[in-house]
């Protein structure tokens, strides 16, 4: 593998990623990943690991960037919306301690005024001693404006998914079938019983160091775990049909129409959604297996959280960098 990867690149902190045909989605697991459907992407070069806090304060302090956690909303865009909800700030976990219903996400997740990447828990906070853990409470155009200042993209759900497998067409996970080998823990994810026990057997409660666990097969780390990632496609509830003949591959593949993104059970609300992948260190065995490749969700392009970061790629054919 090591003559096709580049681990020195000319693009400082990123490695190139040989374009190729793999086996995308899953049908072992969420519907929302199948069907399996072969698809080809070019070249590209991706950044080694998330953007961290070190990174991201570079780009606020040289362009001024306001993140959207940082700016109220506007109420019109959110009719029948409760007024308290209408302040800027952030989605943020806070586990219950008690064995919670795991059908209700509002036990654990709360929505906190001044909440931003600079204080990803709240006033009082901050992000002394994180500046290499992955930043936090960035919404979706935040990830594109600052793709755009380091002159890079957002990648697809399809580049991003290729260089998660590490060259393993349809391994389990970013490393191969075994979650734990040896009792090795590979990735940030959350141990015990989801949302009120932790036991941290992989040593963090929350976020880590973007290079506290091993890389994948093309030197790539964080790529399972730790922060789910933003991707430039709308979000669509399945993988298109598996193509019928070879040459009927789709070639880089995009997502669906912002209008088809809409989330069905909010009519009046029509805020579009992008692919999420990776998983993060809340994803547990009992509640949200999408710690592997596959795994996808879909995110409202408004709304940043504690668990949502993002990597950037470099595509060397200069394709179109969004929808």
């Amino acid at each position: 593998m090591d003559d096709i990867i580049d681990r020195q690149p000319e693009h400082g902190g990123m490695i190139r990623i040989p374009g190729g045909t793999f086996r995308m989605g899953s049908d072992k697991h969420y519907p929302e990943e199948s069907p399996v459907h072969r698809v080809s992407v070019d070249a590209f070069w991706i950044d080694r690991t998330p953007v961290t806090n070190r990174q991201f304060r570079h780009f606020v302090e040289a362009t001024g960037h306001i993140t959207v956690a940082e700016i109220a909303p506007d109420p019109k865009d959110y009719p029948g919306a409760l007024p308290h909800l209408l302040h800027a700030g952030s989605l943020v976990f806070s586990p219950p301690d008690y064995p919670a219903d795991l059908h209700h996400f509002s036990q654990w997740w709360a929505f906190k005024p001044r909440v931003t990447w600079r204080r990803p828990y709240g006033p009082g906070s901050s992000i002394k001693g994180l500046d290499d853990h992955p930043v936090v409470h960035v919404a979706y155009d935040d990830a594109a404006a600052y793709a755009r200042w380091a002159g890079k993209d957002l990648p697809t759900e399809a580049e991003w998914e290729f260089a998660a497998r590490g060259g393993l067409d349809q391994a389990e996970f970013a490393w191969g079938d075994d979650f734990a080998p040896d009792g090795h823990q590979m990735a940030n994810t959350w141990q015990g019983a989801f949302p009120f026990q932790n036991t941290r057997l992989d040593g963090y409660e929350r976020t880590s160091p973007v290079t506290a666990f091993p890389p994948n097969g093309y030197g790539l780390y964080d790529m399972i775990g730790n922060v789910w990632e933003w991707t430039s496609d709308y979000y669509t509830p399945r993988h298109p049909a598996d193509a019928a003949k070879a040459c009927c591959i789709p070639e880089n593949p995009r997502g669906g129409r912002e209008d088809q993104s809409y989330a069905p059970c909010e009519p009046d609300t029509r805020i579009p959604r992008r692919v999420l992948k990776g998983g993060s260190h809340l994803c547990a065995p009992n509640y949200c297996r999408r710690y592997r490749p596959a795994a996808r969700h879909p995110q409202p392009v408004d709304t940043s959280t504690s668990h949502v970061g993002f990597r950037c790629i470099i595509r060397e054919r200069g394709r179109a960098h969004d929808q």
